[in-house]
């Protein structure tokens, strides 16, 4: 759920406890420039004091009068867990400028715990260059599909983000690119605010092609994305009879594959199961 790091209001909002699995408080797009430095300072207030679930802060992009300002500002916030969303990630060398920036953020301000970085895929430039960033930084741990900005990039109308075969070649690009290097795969906004019946198809497309996940832009839009990314508990309760009948087969046989209700079990179907796990339980939110 994203959220104007300008409005206090909705930062008093979204830190009381919207039910999403990630706060994202913006400090790019959705601030204008005359309030950057009002909007980093709220930011840095809310965090301070935070009381909810995880949360991330989306800072200014490389190159611009603000990133170097944004990032200091968060690492010098001690160990409070909060990741980074870089905002226009065009290749590898953007996210070793913010690996070397925090480096010495972190040691000024003291922070034992690095700070974590997810990478917006928003531009042409990204898009192509979605495989180089996938590996170009030991912090990286997600990536994330931009629809508008990637849409203006391409010179195409930004209302189609649902649309599938419009995005489809985008979307399974970065899924590619996130699942080859161990990263979570995170599907844009749907460029609406209500939960309508392009919105529900535009997040069941994104989870049927295997995304972890999808940004809600509006409170709202946050139930529904839980229930349909949220396994059902029969789904759960296969993935846990498939682990287990694994580890049986591996621990009493020595088999890497078992039979296991009419259906051959192998390594690669303990994979999705244990991805279905780790979407019914995920670590650190309130999922």
């Amino acid at each position: 759920m994203s959220v104007p790091g300008s409005s206090e209001r909705k930062l008093a909002g979204a830190a009381a406890g919207l039910e999403a699995d990630e706060i994202v408080i913006d400090l790019e797009d959705a601030v204008a420039a005359s309030a950057k430095e009002d909007a980093r300072k709220a930011t840095v207030a809310a965090l301070s004091a935070w009381g909810g679930g995880v949360v991330s802060v989306r800072v200014n992009a490389a190159r611009s009068p603000w990133c170097h300002l944004d990032v200091a500002a968060l690492a010098g916030l001690g160990d409070v867990p909060v990741s980074i969303v870089v905002p226009k990630v065009e290749d590898g060398g953007d996210l070793a400028f913010f690996d070397r920036l925090l480096d010495g953020a972190e040691a000024a301000g003291g922070r034992r715990r690095p700070l974590r970085l997810q990478a917006l895929i928003e531009t042409a430039a990204g898009l192509e260059r979605v495989s180089e960033i996938a590996g170009a930084s030991r912090r990286l741990d997600a990536l994330i599909l931009g629809y508008a900005d990637l849409a203006a990039s391409l010179g195409r109308a930004p209302g189609g983000a649902g649309d599938l075969e419009t995005w489809r070649w985008a979307q399974e690009a970065v899924l590619v690119a996130a699942r080859a290097h161990g990263l979570q795969a995170i599907d844009g906004p749907y460029l609406g605010v209500e939960v309508d019946e392009g919105f529900r198809a535009a997040a069941g497309r994104a989870r049927d092609l295997g995304f972890d996940g999808k940004w809600a832009i509006h409170p709202a839009q946050v139930a529904a994305l839980n229930e349909l990314f949220t396994p059902t508990l029969r789904e759960v309760d296969r993935a846990r009879a498939i682990v287990a009948a694994l580890d049986r087969a591996e621990r009493e046989t020595g088999q890497g594959a078992v039979a296991h209700n009419g259906e051959m079990l192998d390594e690669a179907v303990r994979a999705a199961a244990l991805r279905i796990l780790a979407r019914a339980h995920p670590p650190g939110a309130a999922r």
